[in-house]
C-alpha cells in the first residue's frame, strides 16, 4: 500500500505542475502580445508534464494488477481520498485545458484574419519575389 500511495502522491504532483503550467498559459493567451517563445516554453512543459502522468498511470495500473486492488480503492481509506484528489484535479485540469484551446483558436483565427487582410491588400502590390507585380501604380520599372 506504501507504493501506491507514494505513486498517487507522485500523480497528484504531476497533476499540480500541470495546473501551474495551464495557468501560466492562460495568462499568455490573454496578453495583449502572444509571446510565442513563452508559449513555446509552456507547450513543452505541458507535454513533458503529461508524459509523466502517462508514464505514473502506467505504473499505477501495474501496481493495481499486483495487489489485486482497483481504483476508487473502496475501504482503503488513505488511498480513496488521494484518488478522489487525482479525479477532482483532473476534471479541473480538464476545464482550463479546454477554455486555454478555445482562447487559442481565438488567437490564430484573429491571425489568419489579418493575414487574410494583408494578403488581399498586398496581393496587387508584390510578387512572390518581392518585387512590385503593378507598373501602373508606380510608374516606369526600371531593370538594372
Amino acid at each position: 500500500m506504501k507504493n501506491l500511495t507514494q505513486l498517487l502522491d507522485k500523480l497528484l504532483e504531476a497533476l499540480h505542475g500541470l495546473d501551474t503550467a495551464l495557468v501560466e498559459e492562460h495568462h499568455l493567451l490573454c496578453s495583449s502580445q502572444l509571446p510565442g517563445v513563452a508559449l513555446q516554453r509552456i507547450t513543452d512543459a505541458k507535454s513533458q508534464l503529461l508524459a509523466t502522468v502517462g508514464y505514473l498511470e502506467q505504473q499505477r495500473h501495474r501496481l493495481e494488477n499486483t495487489l489485486g486492488w482497483q481504483a476508487p480503492y473502496d475501504g482503503l481509506p488513505q488511498l480513496a481520498q488521494r484518488w478522489q484528489q487525482v479525479q477532482q484535479l483532473s476534471q479541473t485540469l480538464r476545464e482550463k485545458n479546454q477554455h486555454n484551446g478555445m482562447l487559442l483558436n481565438q488567437q490564430i483565427d484573429h491571425n489568419a484574419q489579418a493575414l487574410a487582410i494583408l494578403n488581399k491588400n498586398n496581393q496587387s502590390l508584390y510578387g512572390p519575389d518581392g518585387q512590385s507585380r503593378g507598373s501602373n501604380l508606380l510608374g516606369r520599372k526600371i531593370v538594372i
